[in-house]
């Protein structure tokens, strides 16, 4: 039973991080967005339509990190040390990015808070990206402890990463909308996730070609039999929900496109576990070496059986009571 108790937590930390990332995705995307909104009536009926779940969203970001934290210190003490720039400034950009939500529906200047709302969403996705791209080039590891400097995790590599995310936030904002929304708005995002769907199949592209270029362990995953007859399947997968989301993009479908992209970020969420498990910290330490102890495992698994049916059906009926789309005029404020 210990030696599954590192997986069962991978398990559980990979499942919250895929959720923050769609869920909060979305909603950062609608602030990536924000600046080609027409009119202040247009971001106002934009920040309306995630109204309701922005803040719920991100307790998949504190499920994850306390997951992190209490299952794997280790690890967790090695990769804060590396990231600490891109962690800190995206966790104030996410709270400089919640005062602007809020403070932008007070006050007569209130339009004003629209620019730091839109910056303060695109820092973030940014950063994520950074942290993202840092993790899969390796952390310097020595004696247990992070042995690498300030800036290991800014190469053109990251910066490609931080770029990306963007794209691909930007992307399921854009369907989110699509979703949520009618008339003008509705439009103009259909034309922004037709050419943010073509910019992050090209940016998924380049990542898939750099990784393996670049990494011998990750080419090694991929490319070797008769590993390569088990993973074939899944650059196909992208290739083919990618093609049918940019039909249902153009036939005018409403909830198809959204649903795609999540397929697509799964897909590239897949990939990266099949390029990095069971390394936790690359190039070096796997779930096992940063593993907790098992009683300590055992004891916090008693604690998140409790706590993950709760977020997961709160999350479900606040998503169930607020669907439907949202109309001028209508607001949770």
């Amino acid at each position: 039973m210990e030696a599954y108790l590192p997986i069962i937590w991978a398990g559980i930390i990979g499942f919250a991080v895929a959720m923050y990332v769609i869920l909060d995705g979305f909603d950062l995307g609608i602030g990536i967005l924000f600046p080609f909104a027409a009119t202040e009536q247009e971001r106002d009926l934009m920040m309306n339509s995630v109204a309701p779940f922005w803040d719920g969203n991100e307790t998949w970001l504190v499920f994850g990190g306390a997951g992190m934290l209490v299952a794997f210190p280790r690890a967790y003490s090695i990769i804060l040390p590396a990231m600490y720039l891109p962690v800190i400034i995206m966790l104030l950009s996410l709270v400089f990015r919640g005062v602007a939500f809020e403070f932008r529906w007070l006050g007569v200047t209130a339009k004003r808070w629209s620019v730091p709302f839109a910056a303060g969403s695109i820092l973030a996705a940014f950063c994520q990206g950074l942290i993202l791209g840092g993790l899969i080039q390796g952390v310097k590891v020595e004696n247990g402890a992070f042995a690498g400097g300030t800036f290991d995790w800014l190469t053109p590599f990251s910066l490609l990463c931080g770029c990306s995310l963007v794209c691909g936030y930007a992307l399921l904002g854009a369907t989110w909308l699509i979703m949520k929304t009618d008339g003008a708005i509705e439009d103009r995002a259909r034309d922004h996730a037709k050419t943010l769907l073509a910019v992050m199949l090209i940016f998924m592209a380049i990542v898939s070609v750099w990784t393996p270029l670049a990494i011998d362990r990750i080419a090694e995953r991929w490319f070797t039999l008769p590993n390569f007859l088990f993973v074939w399947w899944i650059p196909a997968a992208t290739a083919l929900v990618a093609f049918a989301t940019w039909r249902w993009l153009e036939t005018g479908r409403e909830a198809l496109p959204f649903i795609g992209t999540i397929m697509l970020f799964l897909l590239g969420f897949l990939g990266l576990v099949v390029s990095s498990f069971p390394y936790l910290v690359p190039p070096s330490l796997t779930i096992w070496d940063t593993a907790a102890a098992p009683a300590t495992q055992i004891f916090m698994l008693m604690g998140a059986l409790i706590m993950f049916p709760i977020i997961i059906g709160y999350t479900i009926f606040v998503y169930w009571t607020f669907g439907g789309k949202v109309g001028e005029g209508e607001g949770y404020h």
